[in-house]
C-alpha cells in the first residue's frame, strides 16, 4: 500500500494513491470536515462511499475512516484542487484549471486506467469544456480513460442517488470490460 503524502497545508487531506489504479477518483477539493479529519469525502450526507459499494467498486460499505482499504480494491481518491474551502463555489476557475494540469502530472506518474473527476461544473472549467456531458469523455488523461461524474456531495441536488447509482455502474462495468473483474485484496 502506497498512501501519498500530498496535500500542502494543514488541515488538508493526503492523496490515496498507488501505481496501476483501476479508478482514481478526483474530487473537487476538500471541504471542512475532510480538512478536520484528513478523510476524502468525510462530510456525513456525502454518498461517496454508498454509490462505491451500490455500483460494486466496494463489495460493502467503506466509512471514510476506513479509506486505505480502497488501495485493494484498485481505487485511489485525489482532488483537483488540494485547498480546503467551505464549498467549492471558494475556488477560482485559475486554481481549477492549475489542479487540472497537476491532475494529468499525477495520472502520468500513477497511470491509473481510469480517472473519474466528481463535478460536472468544476471539470468544466478545469479542462476547458465547458460542453462537457457526464460519463465517458473523448479524450484521455495521462493515458487514462477520462469519466465524469456528478459531485457525490449531499448539497448538490442536481442528480439523486439512483440516477448517480446508475452512473457509477456504468464506470465500474467499463472497468470490468477493459481490465476484467476486479479480485478484491482489501477484506
Amino acid at each position: 500500500m502506497d498512501v501519498t503524502g500530498d496535500a500542502t497545508e494543514p488541515g488538508g487531506v493526503d492523496d490515496l494513491v498507488s501505481p496501476g489504479l483501476r479508478v482514481l477518483f478526483c474530487g473537487i477539493n476538500p471541504g471542512q470536515t475532510s480538512g478536520r479529519l484528513a478523510q476524502h469525502f468525510a462530510r456525513p450526507g456525502n454518498r461517496f462511499w454508498k454509490l462505491l459499494d451500490a455500483a460494486g467498486f466496494t463489495p460493502g460499505l467503506v466509512a471514510p475512516s476506513e479509506q486505505e482499504r480502497l488501495l485493494g480494491y484498485g481505487i485511489g481518491i485525489t482532488n483537483v484542487v488540494e485547498r480546503v474551502t467551505a464549498g467549492a463555489a471558494d475556488l477560482v476557475p485559475a486554481e481549477l484549471r492549475a489542479g487540472a494540469l497537476v491532475l494529468g502530472d499525477k495520472v502520468a506518474r500513477f497511470r491509473p486506467a481510469f480517472v473519474a473527476v466528481l463535478g460536472l461544473g468544476a471539470y468544466r472549467v478545469a479542462f476547458s469544456r465547458p460542453r462537457a456531458q457526464v460519463g465517458r469523455q473523448p479524450e484521455l488523461l495521462g493515458g487514462a480513460h477520462l469519466w465524469l461524474l456528478p459531485n457525490p456531495s449531499g448539497l448538490q441536488a442536481r442528480y439523486q442517488l439512483a440516477e448517480m447509482t446508475e452512473q457509477y455502474i456504468a464506470l465500474r462495468l467499463e472497468a470490468d470490460r477493459v481490465l476484467g473483474p476486479v479480485r478484491q485484496l482489501g477484506h
